[in-house]
């Protein structure tokens, strides 16, 4: 009984807390559009770059109405075509952004950019953006749009779906151009070039694990570190040394950044005359980590 308990709270608080990060997520992309990209007019593709080149073609609309608009089509179009496929995560983060912009244009309007720094601007355009989209892509959701459009061609098409995305962003980072001046299309098409890049590295920091390989006489003290104190698994093999001949134990384990420091104190306590490798990595798969 105690145990079944014990796992409904954990479940709960892990649904909680993906729900809190989807959320969090959201609200960052949602400041970095509205305070930074809206008023500057900046468009780095996607749905909220397509909204800004329409908002400058059609004055009568907010980019803010325009983005729900294109959002709402391609959750209507994701579950006709997609048999609402793409997921709850995805249709909370989307309705949320739409809400978000809205309630944002009708408290806090904004006529003009925040600063008199056009390049301070784009680099919390894209941050902003950037760290909430590598939030919510490593749990699995997005706000839509685009995405959307991408599944949609990945079931139906032989394309590169990567490739297409990045040509229509390209295209509509361009719009900039003939919608705005030079300047913003060159800043557009900059703050493209960042948030491809800017994105990848958010992943792959927030999935940054320690591979650490640990060669030892004393392999029973360090795997009863590994699994008693720190509570991870080890793999265990037997060599000798090249030169020396004597017997060692390499121990192979992967480890969070705590972790890791943790199992390097103890190993120089433990043996001195140790020998350990210790290496970034951000896809780690197996238990306690990264599904395959």
């Amino acid at each position: 009984m105690k145990e079944s308990m014990r796992a409904a709270v954990k479940d709960w608080r892990g649904t909680l807390k993906i729900w809190g990060l989807m959320t969090f997520g959201t609200v960052l992309v949602a400041l970095g559009v509205y305070c930074f990209k809206f008023p500057n007019h900046f468009s780095t593709g996607g749905v909220s770059g397509l909204g800004v080149v329409l908002g400058g073609l059609f004055p009568g609309f907010t980019p803010g109405n325009i983005i729900t608009v294109i959002n709402i089509l391609f959750l209507v179009l994701g579950f006709a075509v997609l048999k609402g496929g793409f997921g709850v995560k995805t249709v909370y983060c989307s309705l949320l952004f739409s809400l978000l912009l809205d309630v944002l244009e009708r408290v806090w309007p904004l006529e003009a950019p925040l600063t008199d720094q056009p390049l301070l601007e784009l680099f919390f355009a894209v941050l902003l953006p950037a760290l909430g989209s590598g939030i919510l892509f490593n749990i699995g959701a997005s706000t839509g749009g685009t995405d959307i459009a991408a599944l949609i061609l990945k079931k139906y098409t032989a394309m590169d779906t990567g490739m297409a995305l990045l040509c229509c962003d390209v295209l509509i980072a361009a719009g900039t151009f003939l919608v705005f001046d030079a300047a913003t299309g060159l800043f557009s098409v900059l703050g493209l070039v960042l948030k491809s890049t800017l994105i990848d590295t958010v992943i792959e920091s927030l999935n940054r694990k320690k591979s650490f390989t640990v060669i030892t006489t004393k392999p029973q003290e360090v795997c009863d570190f590994i699994t008693h104190t720190i509570k991870r698994g080890a793999t265990v093999w037997q060599g000798k040394g090249a030169y020396t001949d004597a017997d060692h134990w390499v121990i192979l384990t992967a480890l969070s950044r705590g972790q890791a420091v943790a199992l390097r104190n103890y190993v120089k306590t433990v043996d001195p005359h140790a020998f350990f490798v210790i290496s970034n990595s951000s896809e780690i798969f197996g238990k306690g980590f990264l599904r395959a």
